[in-house]
């Protein structure tokens, strides 16, 4: 009996093996599945080979050994482990890999020309200790929140926002805006871009994390608009907590990544500001990860109207045929020009909720039409949502991140440090 249930505890681990290293496309409705098999255990890899290797001992005392099937099972897990170590092995190359997208899109010499204020205001303290062993960990004594704070009060706990700010005080420091995702309908401003956030106040920048009203409750562009809310309110307040209004970056992941995006690419835009037209909503620059860039699926980038289906019954509520526009207007694919912020695109090859292609094609857009530079961080087996909880793949990214930003704000200092206007 041990042998059978080890052969079948062995045959479940290297499914998920599998899932993390070759994710099946098809068929699509297994998609979340595959997502969340693959993505589980590529991030964290070693405590799947740790709970394993734990597990295999444990079914060796009960004597699972004493029969062919457990012998199978031991090599099936001895192979699961390989491909664990590989996925492993890829998650901490991922540094090389954003070192030559940054060099590409900033210049070979470009940490060489970040200004020396930045190197010498943000150094930052070591993280946690315990976040090497629990991925989960966020709190961090380096930092301080204050929760929260109503930017839209009248909508409760969806119009509110949470501030990340060294501990130790600071004045005068950028700002970056997070926008959680959750396919518009779900999520909250805890539960995702923790460990950049953290990472960001240690060194010395203040964090804003925003939630926003959700459908199916909210047709868009409800979400965009409490979106430049949170904006507005962050250029209004944030002086309070130590950060510069006249430097926002903003990010966001997924559904997150397509309001960060859109938000970047709509400054001023009427539509998305009603009673706050004037507002200043422009950003510095833009650093989304694994978002949804079209609605309309004008460039095939979509492999089936999957996607579609649930923004007609949920968040648009009316049909791409007869709205058109409205699915241009929200999509930012056919919102790119000339006068975009710098973007720091973020995509895994593995990822089975929002493709890889259509991050390529939004990246090769803006490349040919923004002034600005465009970054693009394409990362080998990840998936998505990566980088939610700690990984050796999301400290290599979120350090690239860092980079990137310190980049772009040592040539707003070097600009002579421009406030936000308020028209």
């Amino acid at each position: 009996m041990a042998s059978w249930l080890f052969f079948a505890v062995s045959v479940w681990g290297a499914l998920f093996t599998w899932a993390a290293i070759r994710p099946p496309r098809r068929p699509r409705w297994m998609n979340v599945a595959v997502f969340f098999a693959g993505w589980l255990t590529s991030e964290l890899a070693l405590h799947h080979v740790v709970w394993q290797a734990l597990a295999t001992l444990g079914f060796a005392l009960a004597g699972a050994f004493s029969a062919w099937p457990g012998w199978l099972g031991l090599g099936i897990t001895l192979a699961s482990w390989a491909g664990l170590f590989a996925s492993l092995r890829t998650g901490r190359g991922a540094h090389a890999v954003a070192e030559r997208s940054l060099a590409e899109a900033l210049g070979a010499d470009y940490a060489a020309r970040v200004d020396p204020e930045v190197l010498r205001r943000h150094a930052a303290p070591p993280p946690p200790r315990v976040q090497r062993v629990n991925p989960f960990a966020f709190r961090d004594p380096q930092v301080r929140v204050v929760r929260d704070l109503p930017y839209a009060p009248e909508h409760g706990k969806r119009g509110r926002l949470d501030v990340y700010a060294p501990q130790s005080g600071v004045r005068d420091a950028p700002v970056l805006l997070q926008i959680h995702g959750g396919a518009w309908m779900i999520g909250e401003k805890r539960q995702q871009g923790q460990p950049l956030m953290a990472h960001l106040a240690r060194r010395g920048w203040v964090c804003a994390a925003a939630n926003y009203r959700l459908s199916p409750k909210a047709t868009f562009p409800d979400h965009v608009v409490d979106c430049k809310r949170a904006l507005r309110f962050v250029r209004e307040r944030i002086e309070e907590y130590g950060g510069d209004p006249g430097f926002v970056a903003v990010t966001g992941g997924s559904a997150g990544g397509h309001l960060s995006s859109l938000l970047a690419l709509s400054a001023g835009d009427p539509a998305f500001q009603p009673g706050f037209e004037a507002a200043d909503t422009r950003v510095e620059a833009c650093v989304p990860f694994y978002g949804v860039y079209d609605f309309t699926n004008a460039f095939g980038t979509q492999p089936d109207d999957g996607l579609l289906r649930m923004l007609e019954r949920y968040v648009m509520k009316t049909t791409l045929a007869a709205h058109r526009a409205d699915y241009e207007r929200a999509s930012p694919m056919h919102r790119v020009h000339a006068g975009a912020p710098p973007f720091l695109v973020i995509h895994g090859t593995h990822d089975s909720l929002a493709p890889v292609a259509e991050a390529r094609f939004f990246v090769d857009r803006l490349r040919k039409t923004s002034r600005a530079p465009v970054a693009y961080l394409e990362l080998p087996e990840a998936q998505h949502a990566f980088e939610v909880f700690h990984s050796p793949r999301t400290s290599h990214v979120i350090q690239a991140v860092d980079r990137f930003l310190a980049s772009v704000y040592s040539g707003y200092l070097s600009a002579g440090r421009p406030k936000a206007r308020e028209a």
